[in-house]
C-alpha cells in the first residue's frame, strides 16, 4: 500500500501575553504547596484572637481616656473643696448668690438687662468725675406741678401711669 502524502498545515495560535505565559509555566512543588497550606491555616487560626486583641486594645484605650477624665474631674472637685474652705470665698459667694450684705453696707440690685444700646453717642468710660448737663430744677418743678394738678385719689396713684399724665 502506498502511503498518501498529506501536507500538514501549521495552526497559528494567537500570541499569548507575558503573564499568561508565566502562569502556564508555573510549577508548584510539594514543599511550596504545604507551606502555603500552613500559612492559610495559621491565618484562619489566628484571625479570631487577633480580632479580640484589637477590640480589647480599643476598650483599654477608651477606659484609659475615661479614667483620665475622671481624674481631671476629681482634681476639679478637690480644687472647689479647697476654695470652699477659704472664708473669704464663702463670704463672696454669699454676697453674690444670696445677696447678703455686711452691716453698714448699702446694696443696689439692678433688675433687668443692662442698657447696651448706647453706641457712638455715649460718653467714654473714665475714672475721672464727670458732670452731666441736665436741668434738674425743671425736672423738680415739673414733678411738683404734675403732683399738684392731678385729681387722682391716693388709691389711683398706685400705678405709675397715673403719675405721668395729669387729668
Amino acid at each position: 500500500m502506498a502511503r498518501e502524502r498529506t501536507t500538514r498545515v501549521p495552526v497559528v495560535l494567537p500570541e499569548e501575553s507575558r503573564p499568561a505565559a508565566w502562569l502556564r509555566n508555573f510549577r508548584m512543588s510539594g514543599f511550596a504547596l504545604s507551606m502555603l497550606g500552613l500559612i492559610v491555616a495559621a491565618l484562619l487560626v489566628l484571625a479570631a484572637p487577633l480580632k479580640t486583641l484589637i477590640e480589647q486594645r480599643q476598650q483599654i484605650a477608651q477606659l484609659q481616656q475615661s479614667l483620665a477624665q475622671a481624674h481631671q474631674d476629681v482634681d476639679d472637685l478637690n480644687a472647689q473643696v479647697a476654695r470652699w474652705s477659704d472664708p473669704a470665698y464663702i463670704q463672696a459667694q454669699a454676697r453674690e448668690r444670696l445677696y447678703y450684705i455686711l452691716p453698714g453696707d448699702v446694696s443696689y440690685l439692678v433688675v433687668g438687662q443692662p442698657d447696651t444700646t448706647a453706641g457712638a453717642g455715649a460718653l467714654p468710660i473714665s475714672d475721672e468725675i464727670q458732670t452731666t448737663q441736665t436741668d434738674w430744677i425743671g425736672g423738680l418743678l415739673g414733678s411738683v406741678y404734675t403732683a399738684g394738678l392731678t385729681d387722682a385719689t391716693p388709691a389711683e396713684l398706685d400705678s405709675p401711669a397715673q403719675l405721668d399724665s395729669p387729668k
